[in-house]
């Protein structure tokens, strides 16, 4: 398959930059059977039956933006250079990968001045604008510092258009967020507020928590023709004992099992160990989900809309068929749906699977 197969002409005017508020107030676009209705995320539970099971990403989103200062002193005294830092992941000896703008400006050992209270050293340089920078505080220490110095790392659609602001520091965070360590937010969970909540759980439907730490990489751009020569970024995920069992028991009772977003299916997906059967599990995960894929797990998914020629919008016309993509993508732009993380939402429903209900 060609990277062209999963492109379409997207509007600018439908790239949202705000989310809706309330949040469960956004709507919702859903197809299933063949059919595509026009919907409102407070329908989603009678989307569902009792006894489904939404499993949920609590990775929490970190003020990974950061602008500092490089000083250097020479013969004409001491300069200062304005760095900007994007955080990406952390490496196991405690050091953070970087992206880092202007990297020309630092050399390796140099210091970059975020705050009184944070600053970090130039552990060496990557190919592709990348840095290893050395904190100079650690553990809750740097959180404290992180959470003062830093902004929410806002996609590049959206920063592009404004920057980043006090408000994004709760819109772009999910109302579970628990687990630190998330550089982009699972962003089909933003939908979700304490009244969506309330109405799930009135109509019988179960929650499972699991982890995916979001990379950045989720909105590099895919650069080969050939797709099968594409190769994902990894992410950390972890999947519980009690999640495993949850899901497993979901799935022996007869209930569906629906991920909200994608990198909850590709979690779960990456756990699972046969049909309609799921392992604890800890680790890197870089699964590729294109068209033919068999999902073991995900009978469902809550999602948003995707940006074009991403792997992104390669994983649903897995979980669809890529022509009912199509479909629904030019029936969301003719009824003027907002687009990615900001934007609306979807609830794919595909044929059940043979052996499943």
């Amino acid at each position: 398959m060609k990277l062209s197969d999963f492109d379409f002409d997207l509007p600018e005017r439908l790239i949202a930059t705000r989310p809706a508020r309330p949040r469960s107030s956004a709507r919702m676009l859903v197809a299933e059977g063949g059919r595509i209705v026009d919907q409102g995320v407070m329908d989603l539970p009678a989307w569902l039956r009792p006894g489904d099971r939404l499993v949920l990403n609590d990775t929490k989103v970190i003020p990974a933006r950061l602008s500092g200062l490089r000083f250097r002193d020479g013969a004409e005294g001491r300069t200062a250079a304005r760095i900007e830092v994007t955080l990406l992941e952390a490496a196991p000896d405690g050091a953070w990968r970087a992206l880092v703008k202007p990297l020309k400006k630092l050399r390796d050992g140099e210091t970059v001045v975020f705050s009184d209270t944070l600053s970090a050293r130039v552990a060496g340089r990557e190919d592709g604008g990348t840095a290893l920078l050395v904190f100079d505080v650690a553990g809750g220490d740097f959180d404290a510092a992180l959470e003062q110095a830093g902004q929410m790392p806002l996609p590049p659609y959206i920063a592009a258009r404004r920057a980043a602001d006090a408000q994004d520091r709760e819109d772009y965070q999910t109302l579970w967020a628990k687990r630190v360590g998330a550089v982009a937010a699972p962003t089909a969970s933003l939908h979700f507020d304490d009244r969506l909540m309330a109405a799930l759980a009135a109509r019988g439907v179960e929650t499972t928590h699991v982890t995916l730490h979001v990379g950045a990489g989720t909105f590099l751009p895919v650069k080969v023709d050939d797709i099968a020569e594409h190769r994902m970024h990894a992410e950390w995920g972890e999947v519980g004992e009690a999640a495993a069992e949850e899901i497993n028991a979901t799935v022996r009772a007869g209930g569906r099992i629906v991920p909200v977003g994608t990198t909850a299916l590709r979690l779960i997906e990456s756990a699972a160990v046969a049909e309609g059967v799921i392992a604890p599990w800890e680790g890197a995960t870089d699964i590729f989900i294109t068209p033919g894929f068999r999902f073991r797990l995900a009978d469902a998914l809550m999602t948003n809309f995707h940006l074009p020629k991403s792997t992104l919008m390669m994983l649903v016309s897995a979980l669809m068929g890529m022509q009912t993509i199509r479909d629904i993508y030019a029936h969301a732009i003719a009824e003027n749906y907002r687009f990615f993380s900001y934007g609306d939402a979807s609830l794919l429903i595909p044929p059940a699977r043979e052996g499943r209900a």
